[in-house]
């Protein structure tokens, strides 16, 4: 075991993302099944549609599981009672001040972690008193940090200013890049689009096609002056491209982004005007499988990558 497994309690220090729209229970349970923590997107969901979902995890697993919340949430103090009236114990919060609800939660035995994009925020998030911290790269999917850090630059930063474990997010997709967050200083590992390319992923069957017919290239951050977030390009984001090139205010990108535009691409399966959001590393992601499989290679090339690193010689 190591501090990511004792932390909570599980096989792997596998962690799913938290992904808006992809995350439900089904792709939660079948995470935590499989030996990995699953975390419910709280973030794309009603305060009674997220109660929903934890009742269906917990008939789903009996292992451990958590929720992912966004404090931007506009109920964010209703999220936090339901999470504490279903007795979840495991929360991770993200885009926001971990100083906000940590101690409540933490006061009624909950796991706390927060999602960082800086070694400045990681200090932050330990100081309010959380279990651990996720730092997530510049190449992952979906909203980003503004720093624009990419992982292999991230983590070892981190690592080297914070004592509490350390997850590390973006890029990530196999058991190679768990070796290498790992040997850079991580006690585990959060992978987001390797998961949503899942059959147990709630996005649009769509979108799931779109993610491993991704090449290099083919996504980029955009919307800096709003949330940076990483986008596959499409009509959309071309849209976007074209407002840009007459100087536009923050209200003016506002309009365009309008209202749904990730339900509308990556759980309605709109490809031409929704906004799929995906890391870089879905370059490297080929076929939709079942999340077990997936833990199940990644582990296994885990292992065989680590008894090459000890063969290599010079």
């Amino acid at each position: 075991m190591n501090k990511i497994t004792q932390l909570f309690n599980i096989k792997y220090p596998i962690i799913q993302g938290g992904m808006i729209w992809n995350s439900g229970y089904k792709l939660a349970s079948a995470v935590s099944n499989a030996g990995g923590l699953g975390l419910i997107g709280a973030g794309s969901m009603y305060p009674d549609v997220l109660r929903e979902h934890i009742q269906k995890c917990k008939k789903a697993t009996n292992k451990p599981f958590g929720v992912n919340v966004p404090m931007l949430y506009p109920n964010i103090e209703e999220i936090i009672q339901i999470i504490i009236e279903e007795e979840v114990k495991i929360v991770f919060t993200s885009a926001g001040n971990p100083k906000t609800w940590t101690s409540y939660l933490k006061e009624r035995g909950i796991i706390v972690v927060h999602v960082v994009s800086s070694s400045k925020f990681a200090l932050k998030a330990q100081e309010a008193g959380v279990d651990a911290v996720v730092a997530e790269g510049f190449e992952a999917g979906g909203h980003n940090g503004r720093e624009e850090t990419t992982t292999f630059t991230l983590i070892p930063m981190v690592k080297e200013n914070i004592t509490i474990p350390l997850i590390a997010a973006g890029g990530i997709a196999s058991g190679k890049g768990m070796l290498a967050a790992m040997i850079l200083g991580a006690d585990g590992i959060q992978m987001g689009s390797r998961f949503a390319a899942s059959f147990e992923s709630s996005s649009h069957e769509n979108f799931k096609q779109t993610i491993i017919g991704v090449k290099e290239g083919d996504t980029q951050l955009t919307l800096k002056e709003l949330a940076p977030v990483r986008l596959i390009k499409n009509k959309f984001y071309n849209e976007i491209q074209d407002l840009y090139s007459k100087c536009p205010t923050p209200d003016d990108l506002k309009v365009l982004l309008g209202r749904a535009r990730a339900k509308k691409g990556m759980f309605e399966g709109d490809l031409e005007n929704g906004e799929l959001e995906i890391g870089q590393i879905a370059g490297l992601i080929h076929e939709i499988k079942s999340v077990e499989s997936i833990i199940n290679e990644v582990m296994e090339e885990f292992k065989i990558a680590s008894k090459d690193i000890q063969n290599i010689t010079f």
